[in-house]
């Protein structure tokens, strides 16, 4: 596999050049200390960690994967010393409250420098990633008391954090877990239930672990409006802050996963463990998607991480692997044959991959500035305008980002042909490990479901507007030589908005439509999102290209992205109109 290395100059471009976070972050006093200068910096220190630390490791710790004795779980070797160095650095609270001693840094900000972690390895990124979504949940819900008990040690990195939901029984339908808190007389809660699949639930990284873990009380009602959301440490936390006796959970086993082998993914057992209610009662499942918003683009840049990997190994590859012979003008006579690269075939999956990588993080930073826009913003018309566009596109950033995230590796993988499936080259294990991001934190087709059925048809396409308004912000002030694309993307706004008709006018006539096309929609979606971001760096890179011949390339890939992969939307579109015929036209018994 290639050496990893942070794409500085893009991260950069990306939020100076194209998103101008800095004159968000000039107007919003939490972020008073932050500028330009200050991102570039966190990204270089970042960059050094991934490329020197973190994924030098990454198939060693692939290979050795984690091991279960007895409830003891071991991480790969190098995990630990590694942890350690990312949390001395302070990396665990890049965005935490600096009250308890966190950065505080935007969400932008961290958007680069979390791509570049799971660039480096999924697996590693996981434990400080469920550690942070953890923080913030506490942050923004537990008492001044759990904030006061926790959060340091957990920012600090010497406790991790981890996301207790799914059940044997019951994933997606959370409504359903049968997880138990029962009063205790001192205020806290004695939980009992088993939950599974749940990343980083023991391991050897920290003294503690902290876990969020969603159980019913014993008067819950119903369904998930009967959900509550407790903190149950590992240890239990003496009054002086020092750790007590071990608590009532334990890891039963953990699971054996077609990826990510050195993330511990495991069984929870909690037996009358000690827990504290965090939040209000039968509140917990939207205090836990407080932090949805953020994990789910976090898992999104999962699969952007590894496409940039594997756009990265499959170029080096391209550039050195020779085979067959180019036309004449592109021929080496000099050599017995030329590199891959002159292949059109060739060039097609590397455009297609350097396409979604770098759309995907243009991307994922309008995301996460609409994060810090929503919850920072001075004024109340920003917040929620910015919410809305959350709303909106926290479900496509998570499912568009790991389907082109995977296509990305799948493609890497193809470039370097039989190489590609030898696990000597390390090509398989991006396939691998991003394969997860398109189920976990919610299928894509949950997602989907989510975007057409609760955000678009809940609002009646309210929540479209913001994005076709930015849309329409762009288009009007065209980029010369742009022309054609311009008017691509308009007419590509045009369709989103017949599709979006047409499919809220058969809602009341047809209960299986929303079912039925939203993963189509979803991807409309996407596709149309990027080509709004790729359009945005045209017009950011154009009057620099004399300066910065590099940015030459923007433009040239925006041109392809425009004309090789956004009329996929066209197929899509005829798959929405279909709505849920074809789809029942067989019973039950037909298959």
């Amino acid at each position: 596999m290639a050496d990893y290395r942070v794409p500085r100059e893009d991260m950069q471009f990306v939020l100076q050049d194209v998103f101008k976070v800095h004159e968000d972050w000039a107007k919003i006093e939490a972020f008073a200390d932050v500028d330009i200068d200050t991102a570039v910096a966190i990204i270089d220190e970042g960059a050094k960690l991934a490329e020197s630390l973190i994924a030098p490791n990454a198939r060693a710790a692939d290979e050795e994967g984690v091991s279960f004795d007895n409830g003891v779980v071991t991480t790969p070797q190098g995990y630990k010393e590694n942890f350690k160095q990312l949390a001395e650095g302070g990396w665990v609270g890049v965005t935490a409250n600096p009250d308890f001693g966190g950065m505080g840094l935007p969400k932008s900000v961290s958007a680069q420098y979390e791509e570049m972690l799971c660039a480096a390895d999924i697996s590693f990124s996981l434990y400080s990633g469920l550690t942070a979504g953890a923080i913030m949940t506490i942050d923004q819900h537990a008492s001044d008391e759990l904030k006061a008990t926790y959060l340091e040690n957990m920012i600090r990195g010497t406790w991790a954090g981890s996301m207790c939901l799914t059940e044997p029984h019951a994933g997606t339908d959370l409504g359903i877990i049968r997880t138990k808190a029962i009063p205790n007389d001192d205020g806290s809660f004695a939980i009992s239930g088993t939950k599974i699949f749940i990343t980083g639930g023991e391991h050897d990284l920290t003294d503690n672990i902290i876990h969020l873990v969603l159980a019913k009380l014993p008067d819950a009602p119903a369904g998930s409006k009967g959900i509550s959301l407790f903190l149950v440490p590992k240890f239990l936390v003496n009054a002086d802050g020092s750790i007590g006796e071990r608590n009532g959970v334990h890891c039963g086993s953990t699971e054996h996963k077609m990826g990510i082998h050195a993330s511990a993914t495991c069984v929870m057992n909690f037996d009358g463990a000690k827990g504290w209610l965090v939040g209000e009662p039968h509140k917990g499942l939207p205090a836990m998607f407080t932090m949805m918003n953020y994990e789910r683009l976090g898992v999104g840049i999962q699969g952007l991480g590894a496409a940039a990997r594997s756009y990265q190994n499959a170029l080096e590859y391209a550039q050195d692997r020779i085979q067959g012979r180019g036309a004449k003008a592109t021929q080496q006579p000099e050599k017995e044959a030329d590199p891959i690269i002159v292949h059109g075939d060739v060039r097609r999956m590397l455009l297609t991959m350097k396409a979604f990588v770098e759309g995907g993080r243009a991307f994922s930073t309008y995301v996460g500035q609409q994060l810090d826009l929503a919850k920072y913003a001075a004024d109340a018309e920003t917040r929620q305008r910015a919410e809305a566009l959350v709303q909106l596109l926290t479900p496509v950033a998570k499912a568009f980002l790991t389907d082109t995230g995977f296509e990305a590796t799948v493609l890497g993988q193809q470039v370097f042909g039989g190489h590609g499936f030898i696990r000597e080259w390390g090509q398989e294990q991006l396939v691998r490990d991003c394969r997860i991001a398109q189920i976990y934190e919610g299928t894509n087709g949950i997602q989907a479901l989510d975007l057409l059925g609760r955000k678009v048809a809940g609002s009646r396409g309210e929540l479209l507007k913001p994005l076709l308004a930015d849309i329409q912000a762009l288009l009007a002030e065209p980029l010369a030589g742009f022309e054609a694309e311009y008017q691509q993307l308009a007419d590509a706004t045009q369709l989103v908005h017949e599709v979006t008709v047409q499919v809220l006018s058969k809602v009341m006539d047809d209960e299986n439509i929303i079912n039925s096309v939203a993963v189509e929609y979803l991807n409309l979606i996407g596709y149309v999102a990027f080509g709004y971001v790729w359009l945005r760096m045209a017009a950011a890179a154009a009057p620099q290209v004399a300066e910065k011949p590099h940015l030459a390339s923007k433009l040239k890939t925006a041109k392809f992205y425009m004309a090789r992969i956004l009329p996929r939307i066209e197929s899509l579109a005829t798959t929405i109109k279909d709505g849920s015929q074809s789809l029942y036209l067989h019973d039950l018994g037909d298959f």
